[in-house]
């Protein structure tokens, strides 16, 4: 069971949260981009917050569609149509046996994200089926997506076929249009995307060492995301930060979020690809909570950074995670009220 990829679009790759426990031999974890929008599309459609979806970013690829699939589309507005038919996000959609969905425009956000009922089922690497680009392994042979490829996908449970089994036979009915079943994020729900947004950050360990003025304008103005951004790293323009007096220190372990200051003083935010360890002095670290949402910012977007505690970000990442458990629950009730009804 496979879905067939038909043209690839900008950069489609297979994600998944990430691979763990091998800092230690210069791999990073990697993974999705935007851990909310690629854990909202596979808790929609029944599976594992880990499991395998595809990650899409600006334009979509055109997919054939072999058998009847439950999918869900979470993050940007990349425009998908089902045969012509409006494909709507946050919530999940019955693509029927022959079906082809396809990608336009795309209206807000930068990256999307596809989520099949299964999963996508690429080997694992390293315990891990995200696709690392730098060194060519996990995903799909280790990079994007290519015409003719095929995305081999996993089983769906009992209660998801039974679901699917229901909604297929009442599309097929109404020539082929699917009403999206009733359990859906609204955007009450999501991280506060917005095209110049507002990010969180705590005090970096280096902060104290900045100057006083270079620390007030690194959180009073705004820094554009430079077109020299990728999957690796955002790198900003804007207020040049500097050091009270020049320091010297070893490289050590940096992650997902760290906002570094090379040379220059125009700040680094560090992306799903970083690098394991980093020499650079840091002035913040990114509240996970919005890291989504940083995620979904364009070159040229305008970012601001607002100062918070450490308490206050756990505070919203455990507030974060209790909202998810609520959502997972309901979510898989309604599966299996849906295919108790066969």
């Amino acid at each position: 069971m496979s879905i067939e990829v038909i043209r690839p679009g900008l950069l489609s790759t297979v994600q998944d949260e990430g691979r763990t426990g091998f800092r230690r031999y210069g791999i990073h974890p990697g993974g999705v981009m935007d851990t909310f929008a690629a854990r909202a599309a596979n808790v929609l459609v029944g599976n594992s917050r880990d499991a395998a979806v595809l990650e899409m970013t600006m334009t979509g690829p055109e997919l054939h569609f072999h058998e009847n699939r439950l999918i869900s589309l979470c993050g940007a507005d990349l425009t998908a149509t089902m045969d012509g038919l409006f494909v709507p996000l946050w919530r999940p959609f019955v693509l029927l046996a022959g079906s082809v969905l396809r990608f336009g425009r795309c209206h807000s956000g930068l990256r999307a994200y596809m989520a099949v009922a299964g999963g996508i089922a690429v080997p694992e690497v390293m315990g891990s089926r995200s696709t690392d680009l730098k060194t060519g392994f996990g995903g799909l042979k280790g990079r994007a997506l290519q015409v003719g490829d095929r995305l081999p996908v996993g089983e769906a449970s009992r209660e998801v076929q039974a679901t699917l089994h229901s909604l297929s036979l009442h599309a097929e009915k109404n020539n082929r249009r699917m009403d999206a079943p009733a359990w859906y994020l609204s955007s009450r729900e999501w991280p506060a995307y917005q095209a110049d947004p507002v990010i969180r950050v705590m005090p970096g360990k280096d902060s104290a060492e900045f100057d006083e003025d270079s620390l007030e304008r690194f959180h009073q103005e705004r820094y554009v995301i430079s077109l020299q951004s990728d999957r690796m790293g955002y790198r900003l323009e804007g207020a040049k930060l500097e050091l009270g007096q020049p320091m010297e220190r070893l490289s050590e372990a940096v992650t997902y979020g760290t906002v570094q200051v090379p040379a220059d003083g125009q700040p680094i935010i560090l992306m799903a690809d970083h690098q394991t360890i980093g020499g650079y002095p840091v002035i913040a670290q990114v509240a996970c909570v919005d890291l989504p949402i940083l995620a979904q910012a364009r070159p040229g977007a305008r970012v601001t950074f607002e100062r918070v505690t450490y308490e206050e970000a756990q505070q919203l990442f455990l507030e974060q995670e209790l909202d998810w458990r609520l959502t997972d629950q309901l979510v898989r009730r309604r599966l299996a009220e849906m295919g108790d009804h066969q």
